[in-house]
């Protein structure tokens, strides 16, 4: 069974991961406490689908019955900083795992070979790219050599924070116990100190209700009125914890099998409007992009213009104005009280959606 480990790993290593280890995949109370604790302080936010899951995540044997022991892989996506490209209104930042297509139809193919080979080996396997029931963070912290940072995020001295984890699940047996990683952060605060919105708690888990990538990319519906201001520039996610992180800084870019993409990087907010839904995932359907839909993420382009100190990217707003989703109808509304723009806020007085009406009636009271 090591003979079949190594295989394993290699072939990990031919396909293109950074970084792989084996984890056994027998459950921990205290990492389910942990978890459990999290879950029962409502810090998940509308993400409810993270409770139903406890009981699988808790027992991987519920996925893969008779499993032993996980190959967790890594996959760096720190990328060098792209190339705004010419055209659009190009304002806002988004998360650097989100420059690549999407790493979900990127990766799954690779686990899927992985399994093959496994099963060449006569070993059952079921892989996991970050959808599935598994603590991949816990997971990853017990096979790799890195450690849970004070950002949540999992580091590596050699990697920083900018790691996709993925999760080959296997019924072979539990490997070796290994020594835990020491912890790197040290006196370090850099990450907490850089949060906008404070999500970062003293005990190194995040709370969703604050953090920007939730926000941006899981929440439904208009942004928490008193949080918009505080997302600033960021369109898509948000890598402020990371990108200060001195690991990751000191590890550069690092990434090999991903590959960005500058109009991922750098998008034109006008594509988020005057589309349907379908057409849309058309266009944006192999990226990230596709988890806030249409409305996600033309809601955020709003959001971002209202926050631009410059006043750039007025035709965003416009557009949102008429937009079919009251939502985006909503943070226009709000936008344009960002800009002190009370003719443009007065005609939204009087949609027909109560939530828009009210969000215009707010932005004018606060604009004297």
């Amino acid at each position: 069974m090591p003979g079949a480990r190594a295989h394993l790993t290699t072939l990990a290593h031919d396909l293109g991961f950074e970084v792989t280890g084996w984890a056994d995949a027998a459950p921990r109370p205290a990492e389910v406490a942990i978890y459990q604790d999290w879950l029962g302080s409502g810090r998940q936010a509308g993400m409810d689908y993270l409770t139903r899951q406890l009981p699988r995540r808790a027992d991987l044997s519920s996925s893969l019955p008779g499993v032993g022991s996980v190959l967790m892989l890594g996959v760096s996506h720190a990328f060098a900083p792209q190339p705004v490209p010419a055209g659009g209104i190009r304002l806002g930042r988004v998360a650097r795992y989100a420059w690549t297509p999407d790493y979900h139809a990127q990766l799954e193919p690779l686990l899927e070979r992985l399994k093959q080979e496994a099963a060449s080996l006569g070993v059952r396997a079921r892989g996991y790219v970050d959808h599935g029931p598994v603590m991949e963070r816990a997971l990853a912290g017990r096979a790799f050599p890195g450690w849970q940072g004070r950002s949540g995020m999992l580091l590596s001295t050699t990697l920083g924070a900018f790691t996709t984890l993925a999760a080959l699940l296997t019924d072979l047996p539990a490997p070796p116990e290994t020594p835990t990683h020491p912890d790197r952060c040290g006196t370090c605060r850099r990450c907490v100190a850089i949060c906008p919105t404070g999500a970062i708690g003293p005990d190194r888990l995040i709370d969703a209700r604050l953090c920007l990538s939730a926000l941006t990319i899981e929440h439904r519906g208009p942004l928490p009125w008193e949080l918009r201001p505080r997302l600033g520039e960021w369109l898509f996610g948000c890598d402020l914890c990371s990108e200060v992180c001195p690991w990751s800084v000191r590890a550069g870019p690092l990434a090999r099998l991903f590959v960005p993409e500058a109009q991922l990087a750098h998008p034109d907010l006008t594509q988020f409007f005057g589309c349907s839904e379908r057409e849309f995932q058309r266009r944006f359907g192999h990226t990230a992009f596709s988890r806030p839909r249409r409305k996600g993420m033309a809601r955020n382009a709003v959001n971002v213009v209202g926050n631009d100190p410059a006043r750039r990217g007025r035709e965003v707003l416009h557009l949102a104005s008429t937009d079919p989703a009251w939502e985006v109808r909503e943070a226009a509304a709000w936008a344009w009280g960002q800009w002190r723009a009370q003719g443009e806020a007065e005609r939204l007085l009087h949609d027909p959606q109560p939530e828009v009406a009210a969000a215009a009636r707010r932005s004018l009271e606060a604009g004297g």
